[in-house]
């Protein structure tokens, strides 16, 4: 007696239990019963009966250990199909490992070292990383190590990457970014400009490549008080020497891409440039007689000039309206706020109380705090004496800045038939990729700090393997934008924009899917971070069933679980 499937081409498989018997000579087969309704447990549980296994009773069953799986599944599946262990350099197979574990462990669940080896061990796992690697037993030290090793093949990776993602005559997103740092041993920690608003903390300064679609390549690491104009100089010799490119367009912010590194750097290197000009240099261009006329914007948002300060070069004019409307909305904000505040400052000059504001030196300092705080002090004009405040606005100097509102002026020596005018702005405007990325790496999803490293290569080690995440989730990003609140349809809202300028506004698509929180199948649309704890109920149990021995059981895939596996290509 037995259990056979036998196809059928239009439906599902018969699953029927059948004897064979003899007649006479032949050996002949007959159904006894025909199993197709039952369910595949019920039916692999009689095979088992009729090959003779021992079976168990339920009260035997027991779960040994469960451990979160589906998470890993899919990031390390991820990170196995776009090659990024395969970019790690030949070494030791466990170094390897390690270095792959701490990278996907970096987006799962990013803590400090010591938790990562916690969350790696096989006896304090908190996730299926460490046992499907076969890591066994990991102590921190082993991924200080690792950590170690990653970092001196930063070189040979970003590399590959600039091979994979990068070409001749592409365009180079740049952009520069701060962290604050622990302690005060570690010798990149400097004081500087903090983006963290922690003028209180030394910092590190770090640097990210990117490809045009925002894919990051390569990173580098400065001293806290470097400043971002000072970081070209290695971005160019890497790109040329290293990456081997000889036709490159780099994209950085006005802050950037300033005209002494143009003149000391991007020119000598054959390089070229799109950035943006500063205010001053707008202002100039504006002045009575100049090659910028505002009224020439009025009913328009986009026009290219020239002008003999930036020969060889174009100018593409923007005017942002809405931009132009908030900002002035904003300014007059700050303003009355400021005035309210030096009222409250005259107040305490007249009053009769101790507290009561004395003497020119003091009046002054109250009066600094207040209009430094927003940064209006060229809006108003004060006359400060030892019993006296007065103020008014300065009515021209808050009507040459309006003027200007909504503008900037885009600079660049790449010719028009390389690239027109709406790519040019595109081109700059792509750059929000970087800063993507920088909220990423700094944020929920990968968290970069704390920094506790004092070592200078760790330190740089440590920000290279943030960076190796972030690559990885931006694959991951892109492959899962159905079912993100991302937008999967970027096409269409660029083919929806009626001008380069306009701010940008997510497609039909994407808006559906904000208001709804479903996609258009009814599927709830997650962010990546929710994806991933979703995915992570896809549990990994190791059972025991009666004398059977150990069975591996992996937890069935919900209907949106399921989406997410196979958009990403991977099977469990």
């Amino acid at each position: 007696m037995y259990v056979a499937t036998i196809p059928n081409r239009s439906s599902r498989p018969a699953i029927l239990l059948r004897e064979s018997y003899r007649d006479g000579d032949r050996v002949k087969n007959r159904t006894l019963a025909n199993l197709s309704d039952w369910a595949p447990e019920r039916i692999e549980a009689l095979r088992a009966a009729l090959r003779g296994d021992k079976l168990a009773r339920v009260e035997e069953l027991t779960i040994l250990r469960t451990l979160p799986h589906g998470h890993v599944a899919a990031v390390l599946g991820m990170a196995r199909q776009i090659g990024l262990d395969e970019l790690l350099p030949d070494g030791p197979e466990r170094q390897r490992d390690l270095a792959l574990a701490l990278i996907v462990e970096r987006l799962i669940d990013p803590a400090a070292k010591l938790a990562t080896a916690r969350a790696l061990d096989e006896n304090t796992a908190i996730n299926s990383l460490g046992v499907t690697l076969g890591l066994g037993t990991v102590h921190v030290n082993e991924l200080y190590a690792a950590l170690d090793w990653l970092g001196l093949a930063q070189t040979s990776i970003e590399d590959a990457l600039a091979r994979r993602h990068l070409h001749d005559g592409t365009l180079v997103l740049y952009d520069v970014s701060s962290s604050y740092v622990e302690g005060r041993c570690c010798p990149l920690a400097r004081f500087g400009h903090s983006r963290d608003h922690r003028s209180d903390r030394m910092q590190i300064v770090y640097g990210l490549l990117c490809a045009p679609d925002g894919c990051p390549v390569a990173i580098e690491v400065f001293a806290g008080n470097t400043g971002d104009p000072s970081t070209i100089g290695n971005q160019i010799m890497k790109l040329k020497e290293r990456f081997g490119l000889t036709r490159i367009v780099m994209v950085g912010d006005r802050g950037m891409i300033t005209q002494a590194r143009i003149e000391g750097d991007l020119k000598p290197a054959g390089i070229d440039w799109i950035t943006a000009l500063k205010a001053p240099q707008i202002q100039q261009l504006a002045a009575e007689g100049g090659p910028l006329q505002l009224s020439f914007f009025d009913d328009r948002d986009l026009a290219e000039i020239v002008s003999s300060d930036f020969p060889d070069e174009r100018l593409v004019v923007c005017k942002n309206h809405a931009l132009a409307e908030e900002r002035r909305r904003k300014r007059d904000e700050l303003l009355d706020a400021t005035e309210r505040d030096l009222k409250q400052i005259q107040k305490r000059i007249e009053s009769k109380r101790k507290n009561a504001l004395r003497g020119a030196d003091e009046i002054g300092l109250a009066v600094g705090k207040v209009i430094g705080r927003r940064k209006v002090a060229k809006h108003f004009d004060l006359t400060i004496t030892d019993d006296q405040l007065t103020f008014e606005r300065n009515h021209a100097a808050i009507a040459k800045e309006g003027a200007l509102d909504g503008f900037y002026v885009l600079r660049t020596n790449v010719s028009a038939e390389a690239i027109n005018t709406a790519d040019t702005v595109g081109a700059y405007k792509s750059l929000s990729r970087v800063e993507r990325a920088f909220r990423s790496i700094k944020t929920i999803d990968l968290e970069i700090r704390p920094i506790y490293h004092y070592v200078s290569p760790r330190v740089r080690a440590h920000v290279f393997l943030c960076m190796l995440a972030y690559h990885l989730e931006w694959h991951m990003r892109q492959a899962l934008a159905p079912i993100l609140f991302d937008d999967h349809d970027r096409a269409a809202a660029e083919a929806s924009r009626m001008s380069p300028v306009a701010k940008a506004e997510p497609s039909p698509a994407a808006k559906r899917k904000a208001r709804k929180k479903c996609t258009d199948d009814g599927q709830p649309v997650h962010s990546f971070r929710t994806l991933l704890a979703d995915l992570a109920t896809i549990a990994r149990n190791v059972v025991s069933f009666g004398n059977v021995g150990e069975l591996t059981v992996i937890t069935r895939p919900t209907t949106i679980q399921q989406r997410a596996l196979d958009l990403l290509g991977i099977k469990i």
